[in-house]
């Protein structure tokens, strides 16, 4: 009996292991907004859904790395659901508080950017199969607004 049992797992296993999973990728990291606490910037992560029917996201989870270092992490709660047979763009907040960009200056000085990581992971709920975590990983650069981007540039 417990050979029977042993095989039905493995049979199990192997199914779930060669189905076809959703994907996803960084498709842009912008500045979304400045604040008096932060800034906050947006990542477009496209994911596709395979399944004829909607998958729910649990949350999403990120980590944001710059010279070598985490300067912001958090998680989004119950973000909505994926389409079914389709791509759905998910806007992923990600808040810099100022205080951090201050021991950035080395980097931000070199050339008004900021040199990034950002992982991401997107927590699933497949049927049948329970949470499946897809993780989502990027490397770039991003610039720096200016006073002059930030409040406008006055001519006269």
């Amino acid at each position: 009996m417990a050979g029977l049992v042993d095989k039905a797992k493995e049979f199990v296993a192997e199914k779930i292991a060669n189905m076809e999973k959703p994907e996803a990728a960084v498709k842009n990291v912008d500045l979304k907004g400045v604040s008096t606490e932060c800034i906050t910037y947006k990542a477009d992560v496209n994911v596709s859904n395979p399944y004829s029917t909607p998958i729910p996201i649990c949350e999403i989870s990120y980590t944001f790395k710059s010279a070598g270092r985490v300067i912001a992490e958090g998680t989004i709660p119950d973000p909505g659901s994926l389409k079914a047979k389709g791509d759905t763009m998910l806007d992923v907040g990600v808040k810099v508080p100022h205080s951090v960009l201050v021991s950035l200056v080395k980097d931000i000085g070199a050339d008004w950017d900021i040199d990034y990581e950002l992982n991401i992971i997107l927590t699933v709920d497949l049927p049948v199969v329970g949470n499946l975590n897809i993780p989502v990983n990027s490397v770039g650069e991003i610039k720096l607004p200016t006073l002059s981007s930030l409040f406008g540039s006055k001519t006269e």
